[in-house]
Order: C-alpha cells, then structure tokens, then sequence
C-alpha cells in the first residue's frame, strides 16, 4: 500500500517507513512470501510517519510493528523514534530500526531512545530477503503484546 490518503486499516500489522524504492520492494516481496502474510503500509519519509502518527490525532488503529529505515528524508528515523516512544500512547508499538547503517552510534542511540530490534540490512539479496522475513515471523508471529488471544500451548 503506497496510497498516503488512507487510514491504517484493521487488519494492517506493519507501519513501513522507508525511502528507498528498491529496498521497499524488496521489503515487500519477502514480508509477503513469508508464513505471516501482513498487510503493510508504506510511507516515504519521517514528516509522513509523523503526519500519519500523530497528524489528526492517532489512526484509528495502531500497527501492531513499525519498520523504520534510520536515514529518512526530511525527517530522520531517530527523531520519528523518539516521537513514538516518547509518547504514551504510541510507546508500546515495537519498532524495528532496519537500516544500512552498522555504525555503532547509530545501534547505541536507536537503544536509548527506546528501538526494540536493530537490523543492518544485508547486501546480499537471500541474507536480506531472510532478515526480513525473520523479523515478520518474530514481531508477528511469535511475540505475544498481551492484546491478542492466546494460541494453544505448544508444549503440552
């Protein structure tokens, strides 16, 4: 979903916020070929996440996962962060920097300023591809929030 005039709908698991077409793409291909099967919404830059954030009051529902690239237009992913986790009503949404930057910075300020995970983006298409899809099958498949039903116990 590319469209910046919709609302996030129920339904909707992951907030993507990222500026690179390709990258984008291929975020795309591997969340959707995954076991998950998410449905994603796609904004270009922080002031959009902000905007959709934040803008005319929260949507009407929240992502259940933000995927923030670190170096976004106009506004950067630090400050998009920041926003999130230094709000109340937002601070329990898991973000996942996923990002190009190794810098260790860029990991240590991401961590102080409230990032659940941080993920370099591989170089390489498969190591990418499965990065990917190991973070949609964590965020939605296997970490439990507290808002949703409870699946049977496994070990039983």
């Amino acid at each position: 979903m590319t469209d910046q005039d919709e609302t996030l709908q129920a339904g909707e698991d992951i907030l993507l916020v990222e500026d690179n077409p390709h990258d984008v793409e291929l975020i795309l291909r591997a969340l959707r070929r995954g076991t998950v099967m998410p449905s994603i919404r796609h904004l270009r830059d922080g002031a959009e996440a902000l905007e959709f954030l934040f803008g005319a009051g929260l949507p009407p529902r929240l992502p259940r996962l933000v995927l923030l690239d670190l170096k976004l237009p106009k506004v950067d992913g630090l400050e998009v962060l920041r926003r999130i986790k230094g709000d109340p009503r937002t601070r329990a949404v898991p973000v996942v920097m996923l990002t190009s930057s190794s810098e260790e910075s860029d990991m240590r300020r991401s961590y102080a300023l409230g990032v659940n995970s941080y993920v370099v983006k591989p170089v390489n298409y498969d190591e990418f591809v499965s990065a990917v899809r190991h973070v949609g099958q964590y965020w939605l498949g296997m970490n439990r929030t507290g808002g949703e039903p409870a699946g049977e116990d496994v070990r039983r």
